[in-house]
């Protein structure tokens, strides 16, 4: 491996910033969505769902299933999902994850 000094010698490609600028969180765009879904989903009573309207999504259900079940993994929520052609539907589990 080159040391410090042989790496220094070429001319800096990228950028540089100071790291107290560096973004720490991800906050990506469907983030406003999914928080609300995790706020209701902690409100949820056993046995019962949300049931969201597929219009209402900023995106296609995919996508907001997927960053949905990224979030609720990271949070240790055990989440089902299922949908129909109109509504998405989402309930909390006992799974472990």
């Amino acid at each position: 491996m080159e040391n410090d000094s042989e790496l220094t010698a070429t001319p800096m490609k990228f950028e540089s910033v100071l790291q107290v600028n560096v973004p720490k969180g991800r906050d990506g765009k469907h983030k406003e969505i999914v928080t609300q879904l995790l706020a209701d989903i902690a409100q949820l009573g056993p046995g019962t769902a949300l049931k969201v309207r597929l219009s209402e999504l900023p995106d296609t259900k995919e996508n907001i299933r997927s960053a949905l079940s990224r979030a609720a993994r990271q949070a240790r929520i055990n989440l089902a999902t299922s949908s129909n052609e109109e509504f998405l539907y989402v309930w909390k589990t006992d799974k472990d994850v």
